[in-house]
């Protein structure tokens, strides 16, 4: 495979989001429960909601389907927006009393925000891989699906890509599904407040 010289860039990349899109989500969800922070529960709850695109944009990629650019760009949109844009949460949050929680789960917001920005303003070169036919056998574009495929390996080592490929279609149809509704019904009818 032909060498290109943003390689590394897009392995700090999927480094970089393990560690803020999961590891310490993930270990923040356990310490709001244990502590009883029922705001940053909420928060991080409908996070894993948003963040699931992440998951399923894998999965995509293990099949070798150029929609798994748009999702990816997606999810580095809605996982910022999502961390901000709940007012009543916002307000607890921040009505909470100071603790190392607190600061942490703070940090990660700002932290998480910033690296999704980013991520997404360096994914945009990219988003046409989604709609060449061939562009996905081009190292340019290819390079992003080798740590979705190492995942595979480890993973699903028994499991066709075509058949991973085709669950992260279904996945992304119940996610577009959820998403309308909650856009055109919910959104409508409660706003940014998240208590419904």
């Amino acid at each position: 495979m032909t060498q290109v010289w943003f390689r590394p860039y897009v392995w700090m990349d999927y480094r970089l989001a393990l560690l803020f899109t999961l590891m310490i989500p993930l270990v923040l969800l356990i310490w709001a429960f244990v502590q009883k922070a029922e705001a940053m529960q909420r928060l991080l709850i409908i996070y894993w909601r948003v963040a699931s695109l992440l998951a399923i944009t894998i999965y995509l990629m293990i099949g070798g389907f150029g929609v798994s650019f748009i999702s990816a760009l997606m999810a580095r949109i809605l996982i910022p927006i999502t961390l901000w844009f709940w007012v009543d949460i916002n307000d607890e949050i921040e009505y909470h009393p100071t603790s190392p929680l607190k600061l942490v789960f703070t940090s990660w917001r700002w932290a998480t925000t910033v690296y999704c920005s980013l991520g997404a303003v360096a994914l945009l070169p990219f988003l046409g891989c989604a709609f060449s036919a061939n562009g996905l056998k081009t190292p340019y574009c290819s390079v992003w699906l080798e740590a979705p495929l190492i995942f595979k390996d480890y993973f699903h080592h028994n499991s066709k890509p075509a058949f991973l490929g085709f669950l992260g279609i279904v996945a992304l149809g119940f996610y577009v599904v959820y998403l309308s509704y909650f856009v055109a019904v919910k959104l409508g009818k409660y706003g940014r407040s998240a208590t419904h």
